[in-house]
């Protein structure tokens, strides 16, 4: 057997039973490859090799380059990348739009739609679990919130804040309180609008059934020794800075209460701003929040069986992987 397995988590089994599962799949002639990862692991440009490889384009499952005021602090690719490979929902939003999970399974089904048309195989690169999650799962089909009461609760979050939200949530929907993660704003105050749009809680329209798709998937997951990953981070975090960090986080200070700006990197920044902390400790804090994202990442993604996992200098293998299985 070939190390590109071995490699694999060095699980056979788990080699064994994938191929198992794929040898009885319907055959599909469409394929989404995923390269998904930590922060900082790599996957901007062996994602650009690939796709290259594969003469296809890439949809980014990233939950913050998708806004256009954010580029360095979001590590957005290379003017010269972008151009090598089309990307799509790179700077596709503003800070201004409202982008959910919800939002994102719903334009990136509609956009492979149309790829496939002409591609066999669309990359999907990214980090976000979430939006990973609803594109290749799906989420449930709840009903789009009203613009007006969207406003409404969303100046109940400004002026009142995150508490006042989470009180709200356990009035409307207990179950579901106990459930959510309670300082995730985006997904507390969505919660919030759902329940008031429909009059139900929020917990009893989530069936959590996974979606037929039209498309095989062949998920490839990247990894870094710890020590390797965490000092990449770091690095990252001084370069942004030199790049101009501190000057595009204060371009959008004004907004800082949006949650798209409730992200690593500026909301340390905000708080420098405000004179809460010196701009040696935002950066620093900076380098620890990235690292203890990618930790959280690596966690979420370690419970599906269905990721092979890579190092990201495992380039030929990887395509040797996925020639395979396409």
């Amino acid at each position: 057997m070939s190390n590109i397995f071995v490699n694999n988590r060095n699980d056979i089994t788990h080699f064994y039973k994938n191929k198992y599962i794929n040898f009885h799949k319907p055959a599909m002639s469409k394929t989404l490859i995923v390269i998904l990862g930590p922060t900082g692991v790599g996957k901007t440009d062996l994602s650009i090799n690939i796709a290259n490889h594969f003469k296809t384009e890439i949809s980014s499952s990233d939950s913050r380059q998708v806004y256009r005021e954010l580029s360095i602090g979001t590590a957005v690719p290379e003017k010269e990348q972008l151009e090598t490979v089309k990307h799509h929902f790179i700077h596709s939003h503003s800070i201004h739009d409202y982008f959910s999970s919800w939002e994102c399974e719903q334009q990136t089904i509609e956009l492979l739609s149309k790829l496939y048309k002409e591609k066999n195989e669309v990359l999907l690169v990214g980090g976000s679990m979430m939006y990973i999650d609803a594109i290749c799962n799906g989420i449930d089909d709840i009903p789009t919130i009203d613009p007006k009461l969207r406003k409404e609760v969303m100046e109940q979050y400004k002026n009142q804040g995150l508490e006042y939200m989470q009180m709200q949530l356990k009035q409307l929907d207990p179950d579901f309180y106990n459930q959510v993660d309670l300082k995730n704003a985006k997904r507390v105050i969505h919660a919030v609008e759902i329940c008031l749009m429909t009059g139900k809680p929020y917990s009893e329209l989530r069936t959590n059934s996974k979606k037929h798709r039209d498309f095989n998937i062949v998920k490839i997951g990247l990894n870094r020794d710890r020590a390797e990953l965490y000092d990449r981070i770091n690095r990252r975090v001084d370069l942004m800075i030199e790049e101009g960090l501190i000057e595009e986080a204060k371009s959008v200070f004004k907004y800082r209460h949006y949650n798209s700006l409730n992200t690593v990197g500026y909301k340390e920044l905000f708080e420098y701003f405000e004179g809460n902390i010196s701009l040696e400790e935002a950066i620093e804090l900076i380098k620890r929040n990235s690292r203890r994202y990618a930790k959280r990442q690596l966690s979420w993604f370690r419970r599906d069986e269905e990721i092979n996992w890579f190092h990201p200098n495992q380039e030929q293998e990887i395509i040797k992987y996925l020639e395979q299985q396409i």
